[in-house]
């Protein structure tokens, strides 16, 4: 859940209630941005595989990243997409409730 929060909502701006993380960061830098921000969730996605969860659990941790890096081709427009969708934030829950850990963070 740690990496997956500083991906996706590590920085906060007052007031507005947006969080967004390195993810969106990354997704500025044209070309290697996005493609970091996608390794780091087939990180989180193998750690899945390795703790046994099934694997239509896994097709949809992987629907939610291709997603994010589908969006991540449209300039401006994905990175707002990161903003708003936070894939590795999704797919950290989909562990959590797998193994019925209840964590709001």
């Amino acid at each position: 859940m740690r990496l997956a929060n500083l991906m996706d909502t590590a920085v906060g701006i007052p007031g507005l209630g947006i969080r967004f993380g390195a993810d969106a960061i990354l997704g500025l830098i044209p070309g290697i941005g996005d493609i970091a921000g996608s390794l780091v969730g087939l990180v989180i996605i193998n750690e899945a595989r390795q703790l046994g969860l099934p694997r239509e659990k896994l097709v949809k941790m992987l629907v939610n990243l291709g997603l994010d890096a589908a969006s991540g081709t449209i300039p401006i427009a994905g990175d707002f997409f990161d903003v708003y969708f936070k894939s590795h934030r999704r797919n950290a829950r989909i562990i959590l409730d797998h193994f019925g850990i209840d964590r709001q963070s």
